[in-house]
């Protein structure tokens, strides 16, 4: 999970982010990345792909990760934007704003992935960077973490869509519930299944 992070810094880089991002998928809320910058020869046992993780295991390697690596940024992009572009430029937005937040600014990014476009900074995209480099793992576990807090709390301003549970994607329960509830301010309206309720959209207007 190192070794693409060593390589460069035989090449020169010393200060290497990994970035990835969570919440394409849903329905509901945000996209959120977070870039994360590794100390050298720290060694994080359990980083791995979040996707591939149980909700306990983020949440201790969430705190690990915090502790041990060199920085952390998140970035953030709301349904709203969401719906003013599209999804995929929302994502790359929110890893780009992540990679912003990091102090000093990295020399070389990790993208899991396809290239940021705009980003002023040399970067390397790996498909399948969660999986393969240490680096994205810990963005991909800072950003789901991130991610799932927001849809707790959104859970409590926005009762009755279950958003704690399925964190926004479209679950039977949720595709139940917007059909029952209608849509509210969070949901992404350019998205098929809520388009589909936008007639029913009454309950928080």
């Amino acid at each position: 999970m190192r070794r693409v992070e060593a390589s460069l810094r035989r090449k020169g880089y010393a200060r290497i982010a990994g970035v990835d991002e969570a919440g394409r998928g849903p329905l509901a809320g945000p996209v959120v990345a977070a870039a994360v910058v590794l100390r050298p020869g720290r060694r994080l046992t359990g980083v791995a792909d979040s996707k591939k993780l149980t909700e306990s295991q983020r949440l201790y390697l969430f705190e690990v990760i915090l502790e041990a690596a060199e920085a952390v940024g998140v970035g953030v992009v709301t349904e709203r934007e969401i719906d003013g572009t599209n999804i995929l430029k929302a994502a790359r937005g929110a890893m780009h704003e992540a990679i912003m937040a990091l102090r000093p600014v990295p020399d070389m990014v990790l993208v899991d992935g396809w290239p940021i476009p705009g980003l002023q900074l040399p970067q390397q995209a790996i498909i399948g960077g969660d999986a393969r480099c240490a680096s994205i793992a810990a963005a991909s576990i800072v950003a789901k973490v991130a991610r799932d807090r927001l849809m707790y709390a959104l859970d409590s301003v926005y009762p009755g869509y279950g958003f704690a549970q399925h964190k926004g994607y479209p679950t039977p329960r949720h595709i139940s519930a917007m059909r029952r509830l209608g849509i509210c301010p969070v949901h992404r309206r350019t998205f098929g299944p809520v388009a589909a309720c936008q007639q029913g959209a009454i309950a928080f207007a």
